[in-house]
């Protein structure tokens, strides 16, 4: 099978577990740091501007906010309407080194009840779609200590 990242240049495809990192870019100029990674200026509106450089972000944060989704997520998300829609869960991870907030699933079999707000979690891959051949791949959060 072929493993895909579902969004190219977010985060590392390549790499074991222990490597895994989601991909940003920081302003050579004033050190602000961006994601999803940005490819054409500083987003830093006092910024005058500067060369982007790519930067790999923390591997481990803590859990800012959480919810479920249970409604199915458009596309790039990949699922089959004739299937029975299961619930997911949605972190947003605080990382603090990097001053910032990112999004993602939790690794399948997290729920809700087995979070709270403070939680260190950490980034590892996961597969969004793995039909046809393909294996889309994404990150997912995972409650450190927790293997799954």
């Amino acid at each position: 099978m072929t493993r895909t990242p579902a969004v190219a240049g977010w985060f590392t495809h390549d790499s074991g577990e222990e490597d895994f990192r989601l991909l940003a870019t920081r302003c050579t100029a004033c050190s602000a740091v961006f994601f999803p990674p940005e490819g054409s200026f500083c987003r830093n509106p006092a910024c005058a501007g500067g060369e982007l450089t790519e930067a790999p972000l923390s591997r481990r944060g803590r859990i800012w906010s959480y919810t479920d989704g249970r409604h199915r997520p458009p596309p790039p998300y990949v699922s089959d309407p004739a299937t029975p829609w299961e619930p997911y869960t949605l972190v947003a991870v605080e990382l603090a080194a990097e001053r910032m907030v990112v999004l993602g699933q939790a690794v399948p079999g997290v729920a809700p009840a087995d979070l709270a707000v403070g939680m260190e979690v950490e980034v590892v891959p996961g597969v969004l779609d793995g039909g046809g051949g393909t294996v889309l791949t994404v990150w997912n959060w995972r409650p450190v200590g927790v293997s799954r």
